[in-house]
């Protein structure tokens, strides 16, 4: 069983900036995306950040030009680089991992609190 573990998390003022990072336990994975999710209270789970194998990525509409998802192969690590923050980025946000081969799964980490307030 595959285990993300999150790290970066935290509490800015608005405009500051913040970079999760999330590694995978396992060192080798077949085609697959990698990616960070947010949730905050009373509002549906959505999608970030999203990086596939080979580099192509998509945003949220909302974070475009604000955040950057990237994905050291090697390592099995994404990280997410957070500036300008504002408080509607307050949330928890949760790494993922999904498979897109033949073998498809999906992980989940346990969770890292953001939080954007004056």
């Amino acid at each position: 069983q595959v285990q993300l573990a999150e790290s970066g998390g935290g509490s800015v003022q608005p405009g500051g900036s913040l970079t999760l990072s999330c590694t995978a336990s396992e060192d080798e994975f077949s085609f697959s995306a990698m990616g960070w999710y947010r949730q905050a209270p009373g509002k549906q789970r959505e999608s970030v950040a999203i990086v596939i194998t080979g580099g192509t990525t998509t945003y949220l509409d909302a974070v475009k030009g604000r955040f950057t998802i990237s994905r050291e192969n090697g390592k099995n690590t994404v990280y997410l680089q957070m500036n300008n923050l504002k408080p509607e980025d307050t949330a928890i946000y949760y790494c993922n991992l999904r498979g897109l081969g033949i073998v498809q799964y999906e992980y989940w980490g346990p969770g890292t609190q953001v939080t954007v307030s004056s």
